[in-house]
């Protein structure tokens, strides 16, 4: 997986990210009806797609809206909150990733209960600008780490990956930038 992680949130970003250099990227926030356009064109530029299910509008984020999704577009990875979808994407062999919020202690003991259940390929921390929290969370989950959100310059995207995340999901073209060919 590479360092950044490209998060495009409209078509012009997604057109940046396909002009790049990067090879995998997400799509947020996109309307179904958008997905098979999105899924060509990255197929044409040679890039590897995860989709947040979580972020498919027209679409539920559960087990079904995951098989349709793993089937239909192929992507290399999914994003989701839930664990079913988590299980079903595993199921299908495309990268499941567990999406967790650190909003207070009882949220996050209670994301690393699902977490053990779930046994997703990676977890994605929200916001991932806490650096100190990326390890605690690596050493209990036992999971590699994907951060995000809050991850505004590219010192704060240095320093959470120093601190242990293998990856940084992100929409800033200032850090796809800056660590574009690294």
């Amino acid at each position: 997986m590479h360092k950044i992680l490209p998060a495009s949130t409209s078509l012009k970003d997604f057109e940046k990210f396909l002009r790049s250099d990067y090879e995998i990227g997400l799509f947020l926030d996109v309307h179904i009806a958008q997905l098979k356009n999105i899924a060509r064109l990255a197929n044409q530029h040679g890039k590897k797609m995860i989709y947040h299910l979580d972020l498919i509008q027209g679409l539920k984020n559960d087990e079904y809206g995951t098989e349709f999704i793993c089937q239909e577009y192929k992507p290399i990875g999914i994003i989701s909150t839930k664990s079913s979808a988590i299980a079903k994407a595993k199921q299908k062999g495309v990268l499941a990733i567990q999406r967790m919020f650190l909003l207070d202690s009882y949220a996050l003991e209670k994301s690393y209960s699902i977490i053990q259940k779930a046994k997703p390929d990676y977890v994605e921390v929200l916001p991932g600008v806490i650096p100190y929290m990326i390890q605690e969370i690596k050493d209990r989950t036992h999971t590699k780490i994907i951060a995000g959100g809050l991850i505004r310059t590219v010192e704060d995207a240095q320093n959470v990956l120093d601190a242990g995340a293998e990856s940084i999901t992100t929409s800033n073209k200032e850090i796809w930038e800056h660590f574009s060919g690294v």
